[in-house]
């Protein structure tokens, strides 16, 4: 697959809740062609709460995607939903290949920074399904206020159309 012969490959996991982001962020590291070790980070971590999308995203690219495409350990926290605060911190190291996945991670800025920008797709009903089967009570009462998030994200930033790969999740 083109975008895995760099050294340190970047492959970025896009899509509405429920698409099945992290299942493929999963499929890939277990079935990964090469020897090293991969890392993985899901934005879910990273999101400072359910108004959190864009602050998650652009900590990721500051923290994350930048530092890796110079060559740099990044250093990010992850947020403690029940506390409502960061926890403890994490590192990255840029010599070694990353997974990264969330909603909201292929913008015109963190584009440039990803060998392989992957969109999923499912249908809304197929989403919900399994983000609240998932999530449960803890996602329910956020479904609209996240989508809306989701949505704005879409309009702004058109992630399929800086996808390399688009994958169709029924």
């Amino acid at each position: 697959m083109a975008g895995l012969d760099a050294t340190n490959p970047v492959i970025m996991i896009d899509g509405r809740s429920g698409a099945g982001k992290t299942t493929l962020a999963r499929l890939i590291r277990a079935r990964w062609p090469r020897r090293e070790r991969v890392q993985e980070v899901a934005l879910d971590a990273m999101y400072p709460g359910w108004d959190g999308l864009d602050a998650g995203v652009d900590a990721a690219r500051e923290q994350i995607l930048v530092p890796h495409a110079r060559g740099l350990v990044g250093v990010w926290r992850r947020w403690d939903w029940e506390v409502g605060a960061h926890a403890e911190a994490y590192a990255v190291d840029p010599a070694l290949p990353l997974v990264i996945e969330g909603c909201g991670i292929l913008t015109p800025a963190t584009a440039r920074l990803g060998d392989i920008r992957v969109w999923v797709e499912a249908p809304a009903a197929a989403r919900k399904a399994r983000a609240l089967g998932r999530d449960g009570d803890a996602f329910r009462p956020h479904w609209e206020r996240w989508a809306r998030q989701e949505e704005r994200h879409l309009r702004r930033d058109a992630p399929e159309a800086l996808a390399t790969h688009v994958i169709a999740v029924p």
